[in-house]
């Protein structure tokens, strides 16, 4: 599996975790229209990592092999900061919605060319 794309994935999605949840431990005490503008910056650079992640992961994986991909790193990054930065307990929940995610990613990725 190429190295570059998957790694450009997860340090995009480390970015739109915070911008969307880090405010909920960080900027409480700040207006909202701050928060959404802070969101926003924080997006961009979400955005600056995942347009060549999938302009590269284009090259190795069908779009919806890219898609499931996304999805399933965006739950393994969740689940890092909702355990580590934001303190919170992962539930039995969580685990079954991954497996489901590991059952998407079984089926897009068994018999789907990858793309050339």
């Amino acid at each position: 599996m190429p190295f570059a794309p998957i790694a450009l994935l997860v340090l995009s999605n480390v970015f739109m975790t915070y911008a969307w949840y880090g405010h909920l431990k960080d900027m409480r005490a700040m207006p909202i229209i701050a928060v959404i503008a802070l969101s926003w910056g924080v997006a961009f650079f979400e955005y600056c990592l995942q347009v060549p992640a999938n302009r590269l992961g284009s090259a190795y994986f069908t779009l919806p092999q890219l898609k499931v991909l996304q999805e399933i790193l965006a739950m393994v990054v969740f689940a890092f900061f909702c355990v580590f930065y934001m303190k919170q307990e992962l539930t039995l929940d969580y685990l079954w919605a991954s497996l489901c995610l590991a059952g998407a990613a079984f089926f897009m990725f068994r018999d789907l060319p990858v793309a050339r």
